[in-house]
């Protein structure tokens, strides 16, 4: 059996494992790339899927990082069933109908730039709501803990991750060539055990290969009665202020989690009952109502609740925000509030505006209750950013920061030791993946240390083929050769521009004051930027 690791290796998104075992070619999980923009660009790149020759898909989740590429590989000729929960086809649909906007508002958006510098040759969304409607009518659900085969010689059972609502661990039994079968298990996103709203992650006993998650590898979260108490603390700071606290959340799970520890805040009498709460977010919204929709999956205080006729997902202050005129009119709300909105690293959607708005201000508090991929926008925020550049504008940071890692729905790195000491066959191999490279290395030397298994780290692009003994392979991708930047280009078209500034001085002048001090302070906003990266090369040359 050969496997290739095609992202969420060394990285944390663009999750998908292709497999190929006898006749048979099948993939766990096709998510996004995000972060970078060398990362993003991998969602252009779907020859190397060969979707075509894909027989069906295997998805843990509908987090976006592990199936927003599904429509550009149903775009790319897939045409295979695509295996999830029942909660999961739910929110299938709400994230790539989503997602599929935001591509095709991207590409209008970059095509009216190219049109007003003459170039009319239209772009291309990645893919579009029709791809998102030919993708759903091959989703088939499957229920947690009833085992299926999705061909000959590959069986396939389901088990409740606790990650999110309908997220899976999924063990394979496939053949390896003629040598009989081995069985596979993928941890997807792995959950903490305690976690609201969710139960705990179930166990999986034998393998002979384990892909495990490592998101927190190098760490362990804060419990949840004390992340409770941070947040009501950047309440309490912004509510004595009159400013505002800014959650940038993800839209599927750790909006509903926030907004339940909102809602016993409440129940135990601890908010300020004449603080707003807004949820902007129209994707969250509808996936607020899924999870209330199926809460018959959650653990057994939660469905308790709802079952009493409450509702753990609703406050009495609580205001909805669908249209984007809803969303402007929270930045004209005077007083303290609460803002939730997307996305949860900051870096696209509603969030930005509202970051824009209050970040620059003391009093206020931006709350992180995820992880920060780098290159985003809340990474730099989260690692002590003294300014950021957000919608054009270089901001000073000076709300309060608070991140609160104990609202993850990723197990930490004791957690998720403790399920892997679950398994009692020693030679069982160990991939490591959805995990940054240094958080991957340390959960791989506290896994060998404790519990003696053998641990590989696969690279982007790494194809390992699988023995009977439970050896492997591993095949390293081709070096890219790394593209030399050509700065005397980039220099003669800054001095191109400087020059062509000079020529219209006159016309500069002639403007109106206003207009004259926003192109001035535009034009300084640059200066600074390219001052910084001239400190920063002279800061490089003092050093050696």
């Amino acid at each position: 059996m050969q496997v290739k690791f095609l992202g969420a290796a060394r990285e944390v998104t663009g999750s998908c494992f292709v497999l190929a075992s006898g006749n048979s070619r099948f993939a766990v999980d096709c998510g996004m790339h995000q972060g970078a923009q060398e990362v993003e660009q991998r969602n252009h790149n779907m020859d190397i899927y060969d979707a075509p020759s894909l027989d069906f898909m295997l998805l843990t989740h509908a987090h976006i990082d592990h199936c927003g590429l599904l429509p550009a590989l149903v775009k790319a000729g897939f045409k295979g069933r695509i295996y999830c929960t029942l909660p999961t086809v739910d929110l299938l649909e709400i994230m790539l109908r989503d997602s599929a906007h935001i591509q095709e508002m991207e590409a209008e958006w970059a095509s009216k730039k190219k049109a007003r510098h003459g170039r009319f040759n239209k772009e291309v969304p990645l893919y579009t709501g029709l791809d998102v409607d030919r993708t759903l009518s091959l989703v088939n659900a499957v229920e947690y803990n009833e085992e299926f085969a999705p061909c000959e010689g590959v069986s396939v059972l389901y088990k409740d991750a606790g990650h999110i609502l309908g997220s899976a661990i999924i063990e394979i039994r496939a053949g390896l060539n003629d040598s009989g079968q081995a069985k596979l298990v993928f941890s997807g996103d792995l959950g903490r055990p305690n976690q609201l709203l969710m139960r705990d992650p179930s166990r999986s006993e034998v393998a002979d290969f384990l892909f495990l998650e490592s998101t927190y590898g190098n760490r362990d979260h804060k419990d949840e009665d004390q992340s409770r108490e941070e947040l009501l603390q950047a309440i309490d700071y912004s509510y004595q202020s009159g400013e505002k606290v800014i959650i940038p959340a993800f839209a599927l799970e750790r909006t509903q989690e926030v907004l339940y520890s909102l809602y016993l805040l409440h129940q135990e009498g601890r908010l300020p009952r004449d603080m707003p709460l807004f949820l902007d977010s129209p994707l969250a919204i509808r996936a607020t109502q899924v999870f209330s929709k199926h809460y018959r999956y959650f653990d057994a205080q939660t469905r308790e609740i709802f079952q009493s006729g409450k509702d753990p997902l609703s406050l009495p202050n609580l205001r909805l925000a669908q249209s984007a005129q809803d969303s402007m009119n929270i930045n004209s709300y005077n007083g303290p509030a609460i803002i939730i909105s997307a996305s949860g690293m900051a870096n696209a959607g509603r969030i930005k505006h509202h970051l824009r708005h209050n970040i620059w201000k003391k009093g206020a508090s931006i709350v992180f209750v995820g992880f920060q991929a780098q290159g985003t926008t809340g990474r730099k925020i989260v690692d002590g950013a003294e300014s950021i550049r957000i919608l054009g504008e270089e901001l000073a940071v000076k709300a309060r920061v608070f991140t609160i890692n104990g609202f993850s729905a990723h197990a930490g790195q004791s957690q998720i030791l403790k399920w892997v000491s679950g398994f009692y066959n020693p030679e069982m191999k160990i991939f490591l993946v959805h995990g940054e490279y240094e958080n991957q290395s340390a959960l791989a030397e506290k896994i060998r240390e404790q519990l003696g298994y053998e641990v590989h780290i696969p690279e982007y692009l790494e194809e390992c083929f699988l023995k009977p003994d439970r050896g492997y392979d591993a095949r390293k991708p081709a070096r890219e050769k790394q593209k030399e930047v050509n700065w005397d280009y980039v220099i003669s078209e800054l001095d191109e521009k400087i020059n062509s500034l000079r020529l219209h001085e006159a016309d500069l002048s002639a403007m109106s004051p206003e207009d004259q001090l926003k192109l001035r302070d535009d034009l300084l906003d640059l200066s600074s930027g390219i001052s910084r990266v001239i400190a920063g090369i002279d800061s490089r040359d003092n050093s050696r």
